[in-house]
């Protein structure tokens, strides 16, 4: 069976590299990779790809600098031009990024069966572009790979039932990969010590989505509410460009431990490390669930439902009083992180096993 997989994002190849691994158990499956270059990123160099064991590209694709639609519509033609030289027998998307509508589109135009990876995630928030092109990659995909119920229970109320489609509960490949790399960030990072973090209580925050970094008001509520909960407790925020960007515009300067951006292994031993996770991440808020930390949610809403049902998770916004009235009642969130949300590692193989069968 060969699959062609389009990725355009650094968590995109980590959350393939978990699926890849067990591709490599099967002989009859040939996996061809392509990246987009949607997020091109400079450290994604050799290393990376060998660091993390990820296959190196097949194809790599070169969009930088374009707008949405320029970007979308020029990935169509390049992904289309490999499948009609590959001629693969089913296409693979992850999540919900331009490179995930495109490839889906180029596939389903050429009757070619798309598997889409982290199907029927909802924010029900269309203002967010990830919010289309998760819906529209559904709809033309054939395998519909699940992580939760809610899921699920999303793509029924959305009549799926009566689609061709095959609707799979499979678990969360970012699990997969979150368990496997857990045991050799330690080797890998040296995060930790270098930021002086060695036995001191810390909180980790992550902030980079534009309905916070873009609107000055949000942004100074986010950063009073850290800036008097660094007061008891160190906020550590590895520093987005664009939260850089729109600090620097607003004339902000945030009193709390602001550092570089950082690769999967640094933030796995933050993950670690710290005692509660703030962030605007939708991966985040699962990685902090696997690494057994509270979290709260610097959003309006979230597509990990089941993470605020079971107590493990937040919803707070950008409210100064929620934030902190959050913190504060951290000791209430659920502490059993036992149960089986994501599949406990096994969604990658369950994804191998579907499609051969």
């Amino acid at each position: 069976m060969k699959i062609v997989t389009v990725l355009g994002a650094r968590p995109q190849f980590i959350k393939a590299a978990a699926v890849s691994r067990v591709f490599k158990n099967y002989e009859s499956i040939q996996e061809l990779i392509v990246h987009t270059g949607q997020h091109y990123d400079h450290n994604m160099s050799s290393s990376f790809f060998e660091d993390l064991d990820i296959p190196h590209p097949n194809y790599q694709l070169s969009l930088e600098g374009t707008s949405h639609g320029a970007m979308t519509g020029n990935m169509l033609r390049d992904i289309e031009e490999i499948l009609l030289k590959e001629k693969p027998d089913a296409l693979m998307v992850y999540g919900d990024t331009n490179s995930t509508i495109a490839g889906a589109l180029a596939a389903s135009k050429l009757h070619i069966p798309t598997a889409h990876v982290e199907a029927g995630l909802r924010s029900f928030n269309m203002l967010m572009p990830e919010e289309i092109n998760r819906i529209l990659t559904d709809r033309i995909s054939h395998w519909l790979f699940c992580p939760t119920d809610a899921a699920i229970r999303n793509l029924k109320l959305e009549g799926f039932d009566n689609f061709d489609t095959k609707i799979i509960k499979n678990g969360d490949v970012m699990q997969d990969a979150a368990l496997f790399y857990a045991k050799v960030s330690a080797e890998k990072s040296q995060i930790i010590k270098q930021n002086e973090l060695v036995n001191k209580p810390f909180a980790l925050c992550t902030i980079h989505r534009a309905e916070n970094t873009d609107i000055q008001k949000r942004l100074k509520d986010i950063f009073s509410a850290l800036e008097k909960i660094h007061d008891d407790v160190e906020v550590v925020l590895p520093l987005h460009p664009r939260t850089k960007k729109m600090l620097s515009k607003f004339n902000m300067k945030p009193n709390i431990k602001l550092i570089n951006p950082v690769g999967y292994f640094d933030m796995i031993e933050l993950l670690k490390h710290c005692q509660a996770v703030f962030t605007d991440s939708g991966g985040l808020q699962k990685e902090a669930f696997f690494f057994e930390k509270p979290c709260i949610t610097l959003r309006d809403e979230t597509e990990w439902v089941e993470l605020v049902e079971h107590g493990y998770n937040e919803i707070v916004g950008a409210d100064s009083d929620k934030i902190l009235s959050a913190f504060q009642g951290i000791a209430k969130f659920n502490s059993d992180f036992s149960v089986d949300l994501y599949g406990n590692g096994t969604a990658s193989e369950r994804i191998a096993q579907e499609l051969l069968s």
